[in-house]
């Protein structure tokens, strides 16, 4: 899958463990890169669906975006690269038609 990044400035922290870690930690680091790797060999995004990491769709005032679980209370949120074609009539995610994503933020989504 094509993995795009929101803001230049994340996508020079995200291609680079050196940033990584300096950002998050060696753990957090470690977990980020894997997450990243399996959105770069997944065909679409239905492939992630059933894989480690409790991929998902989120809903409230983050509708449209999809998270993964990290590391404690924080989560990778990205979101349809495309977002034409990917939501059939009933404003769902067609998770096989999702063949790229765009990076948004690392954040605890469970915050208020």
């Amino acid at each position: 899958m094509e993995v795009g990044f929101r803001q230049q400035r994340l996508a020079k922290i995200f291609n680079s463990k050196r940033e990584l870690i300096r950002k998050y930690g060696p753990e957090p680091a470690k977990r980020i890169m894997g997450r990243m790797l399996q959105l770069a060999a997944a065909h679409c995004l239905e492939d992630l669906r059933n894989m480690p990491g409790r991929c998902h769709e989120l809903g409230h005032n983050r509708a449209g975006q999809v998270s993964i679980d990290l590391h404690g209370p924080y989560r990778l949120i990205f979101e349809p690269a495309d977002d034409q074609d990917v939501r059939p009539g009933d404003g769902g995610l067609d998770w096989s038609a999702v063949k790229s994503v765009t990076i948004l933020e690392i954040t605890d989504t469970h915050e208020t």
